[in-house]
């Protein structure tokens, strides 16, 4: 099971352009990155057909956000952890049932340790931010539940 409720016999193509980065901190892999997942996802577990524009589903959007937050400040006044946050906006269009289109901000975010140079784990952190993104825009687009 691969979570998707699409009627193949009317729904047979996708349109996924990418999403630039937009946001005022830049990481720069994470725009490739977020944009080989976001198709793999429904290259893996869709049996749609991917074309440049005009799609029977289509996903545009942008990255909006990176940004790093302190979080549990300690009794020496010093940020135990630090909350890494990716927000991407999506808009997506069902051209076949319009009432399930929508344009929303989602965000993804993993805690870290202060001791930590963001540097040293920001790869290992967005691997997960990215995948959690891809997943809940997959469920909201394809999944219908």
């Amino acid at each position: 099971m691969n979570g998707a409720s699409i009627d193949y016999t009317q729904t047979r193509t996708i349109t996924i352009t990418d999403f630039p980065n937009r946001a005022s901190l830049v990481y720069p892999p994470l725009e490739q990155r977020f944009n080989e997942e976001l198709k793999g996802i429904f290259t893996r577990q869709t049996r749609l057909e991917f074309v440049p524009r005009n799609g029977d589903l289509q996903i545009e959007g942008e990255i909006t956000g990176y940004t790093l937050t302190p979080m549990a400040i300690g009794r020496d006044a010093f940020a135990q952890d630090t909350k890494l946050t990716v927000t991407v906006k999506v808009r997506f269009t069902n051209t076949k049932d319009h009432t399930q289109d929508f344009e929303t901000s989602m965000s993804a975010f993993q805690i870290f340790p202060s001791s930590q140079m963001i540097t040293d784990v920001q790869d290992q952190l967005l691997e997960i931010i990215i995948a959690e993104l891809v997943e809940t825009i997959y469920n909201r687009t394809v999944a219908n539940w």
